[in-house]
């Protein structure tokens, strides 16, 4: 158990997944919106499209079909939360 909550939090720092830490969506491009979900995982609601330059509040970060999902809140409007693809966020 020890093993896999070290190998968790590895994966959480490696990826920028600080608790609590602030974001910026980086990489959806100026055509598109990243997906801010209900859940961790793309089949999960869609909750409202973030453009480039979203300034997010990063959560905590999971791992689901070996993808890491971290649970945000929009840092201007901290009442819209859910998760989004930690591939597109970049730290602020």
């Amino acid at each position: 158990m020890r093993l896999h909550f070290a190998a968790l939090l590895a994966l959480m720092i490696a990826s920028g997944c600080a608790a609590g830490s602030g974001a910026v969506v980086r990489g959806a491009g100026p055509d598109d919106l990243l997906k801010l979900r209900e859940g961790p995982g793309l089949n999960h609601k869609i909750i409202i499209g973030l453009p480039d330059g979203t300034r997010l509040t990063r959560q905590n970060c999971v791992t689901n079909n070996d993808k890491v999902w971290c649970k945000v809140f929009l840092t201007d409007k901290p009442g819209i939360s859910g998760y989004v693809s930690a591939d597109y966020l970049a730290h602020r």
